[in-house]
């Protein structure tokens, strides 16, 4: 960027432009300077600016910079972003019984009478009648909200999601927190947004090439309609190397050269790269990606997990369900998997709030025992939607866990408090800890080097801080493991490559 400035001046200089307009270009050439990023992630987006200098975070939730990647659309498809698409959802949805309505499938006619043939006023009579399919459309709802739309942009079978009636394609569920984030950086950009370096996972759901392509595509589209359209993908465990790089430019004590591991664990996926890097100039290093791998495992999955394991038993996972049918006793194992998919997802949670699961939740705790307390909670949890704090109580145990042995799930809304300790913790993420072994030997085996060849390793991202992923690094990679802006290396990393125009083309 230095060498295309010394060019302009020059072109300048010996041209016959008023000095006024030399001036404009000039700042034209400032403006174009300003690198801007992006990291769209599965829960969080954060956008960063970087004018060759200092790295600048977006505001996009009031002063703060990260902002939940979330859309409400109400009734009349207004459109909320971020938290406060979240809270309307939220108190939209506290305590409101929930009663589905069959939508008309079909128009049945039978003929009742044939017309008389030797009577020309004669007409056939019939009868008309609406096929109703099963009960499915929630008439009173009064939103809709969508979180995690990322992780379905790369399947094939996803195209529309029903909103009110109205099919939407998930690149119109996208768009209004793209537009979001691009009002908030013109807010402080006064010139625009001229391009984006806009960041990606190395694997969407779905884990093959098609669709990452589909995924990519997608995302490009909805970005453009949001006015995002000189847009470049940049993966986002190479962004926040970059990120790193640029905070370690003054230290003289890391390494000049060398080979760098970076491990991007966040809320969808998980993301590394290997990269050789030489660091004997000022400024940002030369370097080279010698390979990426990643599979679509996050936060997200890990919270779903600690739910099942720790609170469905307390919900009634395994009571039996005790009823009268045809004037005798029949007992039976209660229908847990009947609720399990819609507890685990909390945006639908509150569809559980009607008659046909809530009658047998009623059976169960009119049966009283020791079993009644606990479909209490879960009646509670369903008819006051409670399931979004539930899951903000286990993100919160979640952390703590990073820095003490013992902590406590405390849900007061539902009378749950429950001793959770580090080993527990580990002990479910047992299968987990084995996939990123996995996928930590990948990156190495694509890199073609060893372990010993690795000179640091950062890792990023929420989920990187959870203990048991930090011995895992460690202990391989003794010394060498270092953490670096969990939540915005991402965005930093992207505005930097942004700004030096890198482009990144597979490995």
């Amino acid at each position: 960027m230095d060498t295309l400035v010394a060019w302009f001046c020059k072109i300048c200089v010996n041209s016959a432009l008023p000095g006024s307009q030399v001036l404009k270009k000039l700042h034209l050439l400032k403006v174009l300077m300003v690198g801007i990023g992006i990291d769209f992630g599965t829960s969080n987006s954060v956008a960063a600016t970087f004018d060759g200098q200092q790295i600048t975070l977006v505001p996009l939730e009031g002063a703060g910079p990260i902002m939940p990647t979330a859309t409400h659309l109400d009734r009349k498809l207004h459109t909320e972003t971020g938290q406060p698409a979240i809270d309307q959802y939220i108190e939209e949805n506290r305590d409101r019984i929930v009663e589905l309505t069959s939508e008309v499938i079909a128009k049945s006619t039978l003929l009742t009478s044939e017309r008389n043939v030797e009577d020309p006023n004669s007409e056939a009579e019939t009868a008309s009648n609406l096929v109703y399919g099963k009960p499915n459309i929630d008439r009173g709802m009064p939103g809709r909200l969508f979180r995690g739309v990322k992780r379905l942009l790369g399947n094939p079978d996803i195209k529309r999601l029903l909103v009110f009636d109205h099919p939407f394609r998930l690149v119109a569920l996208v768009t209004p927190v793209l537009l979001s984030i691009r009002h908030a950086i013109t807010s402080i950009e006064n010139e625009g947004v001229a391009d984006v370096h806009f960041g990606h996972p190395i694997e969407f759901e779905g884990h093959d090439r098609e669709s990452n392509q589909l995924a990519l595509s997608r995302l490009e589209e909805a970005a453009g309609y949001a006015g995002l359209r000189a847009l470049k993908f940049y993966p986002e465990p190479v962004a926040a190397t970059l990120s790193y790089f640029h905070d370690i430019a003054q230290d003289e004590t890391s390494p000049g050269q060398g080979n760098v591991l970076t491990i991007d664990f966040g809320g969808g996926t998980l993301d590394l790269c290997v990269m050789s890097f030489d660091r004997q100039r000022s400024g940002m290093p030369t370097f080279q990606v010698l390979s990426t791998a990643g599979i679509p495992l996050g936060g997200d999955h890990i919270d779903q997990l600690i739910f099942r394991q720790l609170l469905f038993p307390l919900l009634g996972k395994g009571e039996i369900w005790s009823r009268i049918s045809d004037g005798r006793r029949v007992e039976s194992q209660f229908p847990f998997e009947e609720f399990e998919e819609r507890l685990l997802n909390w945006p639908v949670t509150y569809t559980l709030n009607q008659n046909q699961y809530r009658a047998k939740v009623a059976d169960c705790i009119r049966q009283g025992g020791a079993a009644a307390q606990k479909f209490e909670r879960l009646d509670d949890l369903i008819t006051h939607n409670y399931s979004y704090i539930v899951f903000q109580a286990i993100r919160e145990a979640k952390a703590a866990l990073s820095d003490v042995e013992e902590t406590v799930l405390d849900i007061p809304e539902i009378d749950v408090t429950i001793a959770f300790t580090r080993t527990m913790f580990e002990e479910m993420l047992t299968e987990m800890l084995d996939q990123i072994r996995e996928v930590l030997d990948e990156a190495i085996r694509r890199a073609d080097i060893s372990d010993s060849d690795v000179d640091y390793v950062i890792r990023t991202g929420g989920s990187s801080q959870i203990a048991a992923v930090r011995v895992l690094l460690e202990e391989r990679f003794p010394r060498q493991v270092t953490e670096h802006d969990p939540f915005t290396s991402v965005a930093a990393g992207l505005a930097i490559a942004n700004h030096h125009g890198y482009v990144f083309n597979g490995d």
